[in-house]
């Protein structure tokens, strides 16, 4: 009787050491979420409106405000910052020095990063350069696409965000500087498909789950990708790329998901996202979009598994007199919804939603608009 009993014993502990061995066995799930986000400009217009008389002093938190939460909602939100924080004198185009405040704007309203490799990094030549890069290290704001030197690049050309054991590298790239070049050891990441391989091939050692390259490329104002993208694109991609973001046409141009297949990974490609905000009023030049991406991690296989974009819509009322900018959600203003926005403007903003949504419902592969 005592045999049986013991037998019997074992067999329980074994049982429920078989069970505790396959709880211990659950797959691991991780997520992490990112936001990409167009041009920031910074028009003289722009740079007027962000001027306190009372204080004299620039603030660009205005600008943000509104769109602050829906930036605020992602685990890392990136940013195209298509101006130089060269100091004075302050201007817009064609050679762009902001305020050191637009920078501090863009960290206090939810942008985590930001990339500097457009066709406006060298406008105000090295020194522009390298005081742009040191703002953005004193305010603790990672960066990438332009360098100090040699060893900065080297430490900083591919940036790697990381939520609990998902990595996630960026590498951004220029297709040119407006024809204005800077000396060496300073340098700006320039479109070119031997400097990209070798930059790849040294990210795949890195640990990465997914690699984004963030290309400063196309034709202005045109709505569909050139050829110079579509190449370009398909090299990233047969390289190991996993997800591209465009900017510069200053228009939103298409998106595409695709699963993998047989002979690639899983892609996805923004070809452009338009302005963020700028002092550009011609439609469709007056908005933008903002692409979120849900990274979800299951032991060591991380996918897309949810993706979508916020239209978004620059709106100039007058407060005290004076223009102000900010950028809307599109979605909150839709039907007449929303308060602060004249009914010109809010006519201006739907002739823009419509034409995007259209654009975007009949080019778009896999992505659709975010309305909540």
């Amino acid at each position: 009787m005592e045999h049986l009993l013991l037998t019997i014993g074992i067999l329980i502990s074994g049982f429920y050491a078989q069970v505790e061995f396959v709880q211990q066995r659950k797959p691991q799930t991780e997520t992490m979420s990112l936001i990409f986000i167009g041009d920031i400009m910074g028009h003289g217009t722009q740079i007027d409106a962000a001027y306190d008389t009372a204080l004299k002093a620039y603030n660009y938190n205005p600008v943000f405000e509104i769109i602050a939460p829906v930036m605020g909602n992602a685990d890392f939100t990136i940013a195209n910052l298509e101006v130089t924080l060269a100091g004075k004198p302050y201007s817009g185009y064609p050679q762009f020095s902001s305020p050191d405040e637009l920078a501090v704007a863009c960290k206090n309203n939810g942008i985590d990063v930001l990339v500097t490799a457009n066709n406006h990094s060298v406008d105000r030549g090295g020194k522009g350069m390298v005081r742009t890069i040191k703002v953005l290290d004193s305010l603790n704001i990672p960066h990438t696409g332009t360098f100090k030197d040699s060893l900065d690049r080297l430490d900083r050309n591919l940036l790697i965000l990381q939520k609990g054991n998902i990595r996630v590298g960026v590498l951004n790239y220029t297709y040119g500087t407006n024809g204005l070049t800077v000396a060496p050891p300073i340098s700006v990441n320039r479109i070119d498909s031997s400097l990209m391989k070798m930059d790849i091939d040294s990210a795949k050692t890195k640990g990465l789950d997914k690699l984004v390259v963030v290309m400063h490329w196309g034709k202005e104002y045109e709505a569909q990708p050139n050829k110079y993208q579509t190449n370009y694109a398909q090299f990233l991609f047969e390289n190991g790329v996993d997800i591209i973001i465009g900017s510069h046409p200053h228009v939103l141009e298409r998106m595409e998901y695709h699963p993998a297949d047989s002979s690639l990974q899983e892609r996805f490609i923004v070809y452009s996202l338009g302005n963020f905000v700028s002092n550009q009023r011609t439609i469709p030049r007056d908005g933008g979009a903002m692409v979120k991406l849900e990274l979800t991690k299951i032991d060591s296989s991380t996918q897309i598994t949810n993706r979508g974009y916020y239209l978004t819509w620059v709106n100039k009322p007058k407060v005290g007199g004076k223009r102000k900018f900010q950028i809307l959600p599109v979605y909150l203003y839709d039907e007449g919804k929303g308060e602060g926005i004249s009914d010109d403007y809010r006519k201006k903003m739907k002739v823009y939603s419509d034409g995007a949504r259209l654009l975007m419902n009949e080019n778009n592969i896999g992505v659709e608009e975010i309305v909540d």
